[in-house]
């Protein structure tokens, strides 16, 4: 997911907790994968001089990049951040949860919970102002989005199709090619959205 959106533009504690967990576990995900910088960017499609500045802590990686290098490492973006439980259950305060995304007009997009990658399986919670859009280029094969709109009018673009979820209404997408999520209404958009991006098909779903 990608539109000129960076993790810096948190602000306060929160971005430095991001920042410096992102850089750190790149750095360490690298390492016990036993990959250069060079064969990393090969691989996830990431130039060598972003990640050189990711595990240095001063890039503004978008969720796409993030994304991108995550699979290519084959962890998920809540292994990056933090996020994904490492015992049997464990509980996510707020304070730990991590915004990788601000819109223009204060919306935001919070990566709540997720599990290890590779099979990725994410929680987030989204807030859009009228006028907000958030652009992505899409994800690994098979990648499911489960989606529910609890206040206002979320906009889905999938190719050239716009579909509409209003208030109380729920979607399942497949994700795979570009699309993007819009708040074309007047009023505040909230929907919580479920990412599955599993690296082997296991069940066969109709959407």
């Amino acid at each position: 997911m990608d539109r000129k959106v960076n993790i810096s533009t948190e602000s306060g504690a929160n971005v430095e907790r991001v920042n410096a967990s992102v850089s750190q576990n790149l750095r360490n995900f690298r390492r016990q994968s036993a990959l250069t910088l060079d064969e990393l960017s090969r691989r996830s499609g990431v130039s060598k001089g972003m990640l050189v500045e990711i595990e240095k802590g001063t890039a503004n990686p978008s969720i796409a990049i993030l994304c991108r290098t995550a699979t290519a490492l084959g962890v998920s973006v809540a292994d990056f951040v933090n996020v994904a439980p490492s015992v049997p259950a464990r509980i996510v305060q707020p304070h730990d949860a991590s915004t990788l995304w601000r819109g223009p007009h204060g919306g935001s997009a919070t990566l709540l919970v997720g599990t290890h990658g590779p099979d990725m399986i994410e929680l987030w919670r989204w807030i859009m102002f009228p006028g907000e859009t958030f652009e992505s280029p899409g994800h690994s094969p098979g990648t499911l989005e489960l989606i529910n709109v609890e206040t206002g009018e979320l906009t889905l673009r999938l190719a050239d199709t716009d579909l509409v979820i209003e208030s109380g209404a729920s979607l399942l997408a497949r994700t795979e090619d570009k699309h993007a999520y819009l708040n074309c209404g007047t009023e505040e958009l909230r929907f919580i959205m479920s990412v599955a991006e599993l690296q082997r098909t296991r069940l066969r779903i109709e959407v």
